[in-house]
C-alpha cells in the first residue's frame, strides 16, 4: 500500500462565484455591492471569491442593440466610470480582501491618464493580503464590444501562484481561444476564473440563431476543465431592474430585443468537465463549492497536454507578454526637468536669475 501520508498535500478551499447584478454604471456603488459580498462569501467560509465581467461598472450591452450614433451618452458614463488601478475604488476592494482573508477576482472596465477614451475590459486577482497578483486586460472584445474597449495585451495572461494553488483567468470570449487558454496551462494552471456578462444578444430574441449564451458557456467551461484537467470557477452577472430601467429612459425598443435572451450561468466545474456546485441563471446569488486541487492530479494520467500528452518536437507556443504604451519618454541624461527638481530649488533659481538680470541691466 502507498503511504498517503508521505504524498504532497495540495491546497483545499471553499470557491465563491457571485452571480450579481452590477449597480449600473455606477463604480462606487458597485465596488459597494462587491465588498459586501465578499464579506459575505467569507462568512460562510469561502477562501476565493469571483466576480463577473465588467462587474463594475457593469457590461456595455446596449452596443448590441442600438447604432453607434445614438449610444454616446452610454459611452460617455462608461468612460466616466472607468477605474484606475490606483482608484480609491479598487483600494476599497483590496482592503475588503485582506479584511477578510480572501482571494478575490474582479472584472472591471479600466481608464488610463493617457487618454480620457480609451478603456479596456480588464480583470484584477487580489491576494488575501491585498496584494494585487495579477492585473489581465481581454485580449480582443468580441463583436461589437470593439466599439467601446481597446484591446488588450499579454501582460497579465499569467498563472500566478496562491495559497488556494496556481490561478488563471480569462475573460468571457478569451475562454473560446485555444491559444490564450494553453498559455495558461502551459504555466502549471490548477484553478482557472472564467468571467462572463449577464447577456449576449446576437439577433433580436424573437428570431432564431441568435448565441446562446449558457450553452456557450457550458461547453466553453467544461472543455477548459478537460483539457487543463483544472477546477474552473464560472461567475456571470445578472440583468436587473436598473440595467433595464436605464435601457429604457434611453430607447425602449432595446427591452424589447432583449426580451427571452438567454440568460448567462455562473458555477463550478472539476478537472473532468462535471459541474460540482449549484448553477445560478435568473436570479442573483452566491454558488459555492469544496475545491480539492489534488483532484487534478489523476485525470493528468490520461491526457498533459502540456506534458506527454504533446508533441513538442512539432508544436511550440511563443508569447509576448510585454505591455503595450501608447509611447516610451526617454529623459535626456545630466539635464534636470523642472518636474524632477523641488519647488524651493526653482524659485530661489528663478529669483537669482531676476537679480542678475537686474544687476547686468545697469
Amino acid at each position: 500500500m502507498v503511504d498517503t501520508m508521505s504524498i504532497e498535500k495540495l491546497p483545499q478551499f471553499k470557491a465563491a462565484a457571485c452571480h450579481a447584478a452590477s449597480v449600473f454604471l455606477d463604480a462606487a456603488k458597485s465596488i459597494d455591492k462587491a465588498c459586501d459580498l465578499v464579506a459575505e462569501a467569507a462568512r460562510n467560509g469561502a477562501s476565493l471569491v469571483a466576480f463577473s465581467e465588467s462587474f463594475v461598472p457593469g457590461f456595455p450591452v446596449w452596443t448590441a442593440l442600438q447604432a453607434p450614433i445614438l449610444s454616446h451618452d452610454f459611452f460617455r458614463a462608461m468612460t466616466s466610470q472607468a477605474l484606475r488601478l490606483d482608484s480609491p475604488e479598487i483600494t476599497k476592494i483590496r482592503m475588503a480582501a485582506r479584511r477578510h482573508g480572501v482571494i478575490v477576482s474582479l472584472g472591471f472596465t479600466e481608464g488610463t491618464e493617457a487618454s480620457v477614451g480609451c478603456i479596456w475590459n480588464s480583470n484584477i486577482l487580489i491576494g488575501n493580503d491585498g496584494s494585487v497578483l495579477n492585473h489581465h486586460r481581454k485580449l480582443v472584445p468580441t463583436f461589437y464590444e470593439k466599439l467601446v474597449w481597446a484591446p488588450g495585451d499579454a501582460r497579465g495572461l499569467r498563472v500566478v501562484d496562491t495559497v488556494s494553488g496556481r490561478i488563471g483567468m480569462l475573460i468571457c470570449g478569451e475562454n473560446t481561444n485555444p491559444l490564450a487558454r494553453y498559455a495558461l496551462m502551459a504555466q502549471g494552471e490548477q484553478v482557472h476564473i472564467s468571467s462572463y456578462p449577464p447577456i449576449w444578444p446576437t439577433r433580436p430574441s424573437d428570431e432564431k440563431g441568435g448565441y446562446d449564451l449558457r450553452r456557450a458557456i457550458e461547453i466553453r467551461a467544461g472543455a477548459h476543465s478537460f483539457e487543463a484537467k483544472a477546477f474552473n470557477i464560472v461567475s456571470s452577472s445578472v440583468v436587473d431592474v436598473g440595467m433595464r430601467e436605464s435601457l429604457a429612459r434611453a430607447n425602449p425598443e432595446m427591452l424589447k430585443l432583449i426580451e427571452g435572451t438567454p440568460q448567462a450561468v455562473s458555477m463550478v466545474i472539476d478537472p473532468t468537465g462535471e459541474v460540482i456546485s449549484e448553477v445560478l441563471s435568473d436570479n442573483e446569488g452566491i454558488v459555492y463549492a469544496e475545491i480539492d486541487v489534488g483532484k487534478c492530479v489523476e485525470p493528468k494520467q490520461f491526457h498533459d497536454v502540456v506534458g506527454y500528452y504533446n508533441r513538442l518536437d512539432i508544436f511550440s507556443l511563443s508569447v509576448d507578454m510585454s505591455r503595450r504604451e501608447p509611447a516610451t519618454f526617454t529623459a535626456n541624461e545630466g539635464v534636470a526637468s523642472s518636474f524632477d527638481r523641488p519647488l524651493p530649488q526653482i524659485l530661489a533659481e528663478e529669483e537669482d536669475g531676476a537679480k542678475k538680470t537686474k544687476a547686468a541691466s545697469f
